[in-house]
C-alpha cells in the first residue's frame, strides 16, 4: 500500500457535491481532501471525475463464470478470479456476491455454496468480496449449514428468497422447466419429482425463516427480502428484521417499505434497459420518486456506473444523487460505514471517470491502483 495523491480532478464530496479539490491517501485511507499531501506519489487527473468506489449489495453475474452453459462448470477459484477482474474494471470496490443456497442440485446447491465460500476464504483478493446469502425458503435440509456459516462470520448479508412456487409453476411449461432442470443437471421428470417433494414441506418453512433471521440478528447482519409481491409479505419480513426491500414487484410495496424506513433496492440493468425484463416496477421511476435508494448490479456488472449516468442525464437526479445510489446508500444499507463517500478517514476506494462519456479509467481500492484501462495512459499522468 503506497501513499498517493490525486490532483486536479473534480471530486464528488458528500456535502458539497462536485468540487475541484485534491485528495491525499495514506495507509489505504483518505488522509485529507483539499491538499495533495506532501511526499506522496501524485497522479494528475485534471479534467476527470473522482467518485467514490461502487458498492454492490447484490450481484450474481459470477454464476456465469462458474457455469457459462448448463452442464459446463469451471473451477470456482478460476471463476472468482475472472469475476474480480470484471468487478474492478467496472469500478466495483465492494461486492456482495449473491450466492443462492437452494434445494436445487448443481449451481445453487449446498456443494456449490461450500465451494464458493471456501474459495473466497482461501483467496487473496483486491476487491472486498463478501457473501450475500440468498436463503431459499424451502431449503430446510441446509438450515444447519446456513446457520453455522452465519455464526462463523462467513456471511455478510442475508436475503430471504422464495422461488419454489414460481419454479413449480414454470415446470408446467416445457421450455421454462427445461432451464431449471438443465441448471440442476437433471432430467425433467426427476427435477419435477424433487420440486414436488420439497414443496410438500411448506408447513415447516416459517420456522426455518425464523431460525435464519434469529442467527442473522445475533450476528448483527443486514437482512433483505427478495421479490416482495405484496405489502403483507414485506411487513412479514420486516418483522423478522429485514430492513432492505430488494426488487419489490410493485410500486405500492416500495412505497410501504419507504414509509416504514426501509431501504428499497433495485437492479441497474432495469435502468439501463429502460425497464424490468419481467415487467415489474421501473427502477428509474422509483429512484426519481425517492423510493429506490439503492441500485445493484443484479446480473450485469457494467450496468452500475452506466445506470448512474443515465439517471443524471434524465435530469431529475443530479450526478451526486445518482451516484449515491451505487456508493453511499448501499454502504449504509450494508452496515459499512467506512466507505461509500470521499472524506477523511474513510477507505480510499475511488474511481476515476471521463466526464464526457462516463468511461471508467481507473479503480483504486484502499489506496492501491487496482485497474487501469488503455485510455487512462492518455488522460492521466504521474507528476
Amino acid at each position: 500500500m503506497r501513499d498517493l495523491s490525486l490532483a486536479g480532478g473534480t471530486v464528488l464530496l458528500p456535502r458539497d457535491g462536485l468540487q475541484r479539490v485534491d485528495v491525499a491517501v495514506r495507509g489505504g485511507r483518505i488522509d485529507s481532501v483539499g491538499d495533495a499531501g506532501a511526499g506522496s506519489a501524485l497522479l494528475d487527473v485534471s479534467g476527470l471525475l473522482v467518485l467514490p468506489g461502487i458498492v454492490d449489495l447484490h450481484g450474481d453475474a459470477f454464476e456465469r463464470q462458474i457455469q457459462p452453459r448448463p452442464g459446463v462448470d469451471f473451477p470456482v477459484d478460476l471463476a472468482l478470479r475472472d469475476t474480480e477482474a470484471q468487478l474492478l474494471a467496472n469500478g466495483i470496490t465492494t461486492a456482495f456476491h449473491g450466492v443462492t443456497l437452494s434445494w436445487e442440485p448443481g449451481l445453487r446447491s449446498l456443494a456449490a455454496w461450500r465451494a464458493i465460500l471456501d474459495a473466497l476464504a482461501a483467496g487473496q483478493w483486491t476487491c472486498d468480496m463478501r457473501v450475500h446469502l440468498r436463503w431459499e425458503a424451502y431449503n430446510l435440509d441446509a438450515l444447519d449449514t446456513a446457520v453455522a456459516d452465519i455464526e462463523a462470520g462467513r456471511v455478510h448479508l442475508v436475503a430471504f428468497n422464495d422461488h419454489t412456487p414460481s419454479i413449480l409453476r414454470k415446470l408446467n411449461d416445457a421450455v421454462e422447466g427445461a432451464k431449471y432442470a438443465g441448471r440442476a443437471g437433471m432430467k425433467m421428470a426427476a427435477f419435477r419429482a424433487l420440486a414436488d417433494s420439497v414443496a410438500a414441506r411448506a408447513d415447516a418453512v416459517p420456522a426455518g425463516l425464523d431460525r435464519i433471521a434469529a442467527a442473522a440478528t445475533a450476528a448483527g447482519l443486514p437482512m433483505a427480502s427478495h421479490d416482495d409481491d405484496s405489502v403483507e409479505v414485506r411487513n412479514g419480513f420486516r418483522a423478522r428484521g429485514a430492513r432492505i426491500c430488494e426488487f419489490p414487484m410493485g410500486e405500492s410495496v416500495a412505497e410501504a417499505a419507504v414509509a416504514a424506513g426501509d431501504f428499497v433496492a433495485m437492479g441497474c440493468p432495469n435502468v439501463v434497459r429502460g425497464g424490468s425484463h419481467l415487467g415489474w416496477a421501473s427502477a428509474a421511476r422509483l429512484a426519481e420518486a425517492g423510493l429506490c435508494r439503492v441500485l445493484t448490479s443484479d446480473y450485469y456488472y457494467p450496468a452500475m456506473s452506466r445506470a448512474a449516468f443515465i439517471l443524471a442525464e434524465r435530469g431529475v437526479l443530479g450526478l451526486a444523487e445518482a451516484w449515491a445510489l451505487i456508493s453511499e446508500n448501499p454502504a449504509r444499507a450494508g452496515n459499512l460505514h467506512d466507505r461509500g463517500v470521499i472524506e477523511a478517514d474513510k477507505r480510499a476506494d475511488l474511481v476515476v471517470v471521463d466526464p464526457v462519456d462516463g468511461r471508467l479509467l481507473a479503480t483504486i481500492v484502499e489506496g492501491r491502483i487496482a485497474h487501469l484501462n488503455a485510455a487512462a495512459s492518455t488522460r492521466m499522468s504521474w507528476r
